[in-house]
């Protein structure tokens, strides 16, 4: 079993809260990031295709939520470095009993936790605190014919953001609300 890692059950089946232990002394600390081995003996696969690094300057802003489609579906392992979000997880998986449910994270440069998001999944984040920086691991490369959203404010997910929308981008904003046509996406 993995000493440098926890995995934590969410109600969302495959979302996983992981806690990093840091090992410090008075000079500050050095944590494990990521390790393939020890992520496969918590039965977690993920290769990682790319990572991207995020800043978000305004506390309160939105961004999300995002996904691909398959076959470019993808695991994510989302980390705040730097300041404070509230990390969140929408189930899009057409045959998962908590089809269209989200779920929430508080993740931070303090707690040392991360959000392992599934396949078949969107992914947003609000920011709690100003100056916020992510570090995402993706298990797939961008791609742009692929891609998918929900918007943040969409009335069937009632998603209840910590603080009031005080930044969207043009783009999130314009997303679709979702309709009776939209019956999930298959991830096998």
């Amino acid at each position: 079993m993995s000493q440098r890692f926890t995995r934590i059950e969410t109600p969302i089946a495959g979302l996983y809260r992981i806690e990093r232990k840091p090992m410090g002394d008075a000079r500050g600390f050095l944590t494990r990031f990521y390790c393939r081995q020890e992520f496969a003996q918590l039965g977690l696969d993920m290769p990682i295709a790319q990572m991207n690094h995020t800043l978000t300057q305004k506390k309160g802003a939105v961004r999300g939520l995002h996904f691909q489609y398959p076959p470019h579906s993808e695991v994510k392992l989302v980390s705040c470095m730097l300041g404070e979000i509230w990390d969140v997880a929408v189930d899009l998986r057409r045959d998962s009993p908590t089809f269209l449910q989200w779920h929430a994270e508080r993740l931070s440069g303090d707690n040392q936790a991360a959000l392992y998001i599934p396949k078949g999944c969107a992914h947003g984040f609000q920011t709690i605190s100003e100056n916020c920086q992510l570090l995402y691991l993706h298990s797939e490369p961008y791609h742009p014919e692929a891609e998918g959203a929900l918007n943040p404010n969409e009335p069937k997910l009632a998603i209840s953001w910590p603080l009031p929308i005080a930044e969207l981008s043009e783009r999130d904003r314009n997303h679709a609300l979702l309709d009776t046509n939209f019956t999930g996406i298959e991830t096998r």
